[in-house]
């Protein structure tokens, strides 16, 4: 059982926070006073960066983070797919440190690619009201609080590698061949 926090409601620090990362976050806090189930887009890369993951190996990561690591900063869903909010230049660095780790190799290559949003990018964050209700675009994690803490690029790696031996299983021994023939030697005269 996780023990990821149950905060799926963005408080006023956290609205205000969001609204910071816009082009015009007055703007942004007005739309939503007005209509408070708007989801919006909004930029990545000077106050968060967004790491994508489909919903069940995000999910998983997000399990590692709380269970075994640091906890997370806000976390969403958005169509199928879950969204970390991570420290600003984690969208830079974390596809290195991914290529490292051979990511996507032969060995890896049921688990999915991840999706980095950095300085350029531009993400859709649920709405303030969403709450947890299931659908298209909810909150995992709300934000709570003008600064939230972001995990960084290492920590993301973290949390992917160990979701990544959770989901896969890697054996030393190489796959049996199925034509060969098997004879019992345990019987030896």
């Amino acid at each position: 059982m996780s023990s990821t926090p149950n905060v799926t409601r963005v408080t006023p620090d956290g609205v205000t926070w969001l609204a910071s990362a816009g082009t015009h976050p007055r703007s942004t806090l007005a739309l939503w006073e007005e209509r408070p189930d708007a989801p919006v887009v909004l930029p990545c890369g000077t106050v968060f960066d967004v790491v994508s993951a489909p919903a069940i190996f995000g999910r998983r990561m997000l399990d590692r983070l709380w269970d075994d690591g640091p906890g997370s900063g806000p976390v969403a869903v958005f169509r199928g797919r879950v969204l970390l909010f991570a420290a600003p230049g984690t969208a830079q660095r974390l596809p290195s440190l991914l290529a490292w780790e051979e990511w996507g190799s032969n060995r890896t290559e049921a688990v999915p690619p991840l999706l980095c949003h950095g300085t350029g990018d531009a993400v859709t964050v649920p709405a303030p009201a969403a709450g947890d209700t299931a659908g298209e675009s909810r909150w995992l994690v709300a934000p709570d609080t003008r600064h939230p803490w972001l995990p960084g690029p290492e920590v993301v790696l973290w949390a992917a590698v160990r979701a990544a031996r959770a989901a896969v299983r890697i054996s030393i021994f190489p796959p049996a061949d199925q034509g060969a023939k098997v004879y019992d030697v345990s019987r030896r005269r």
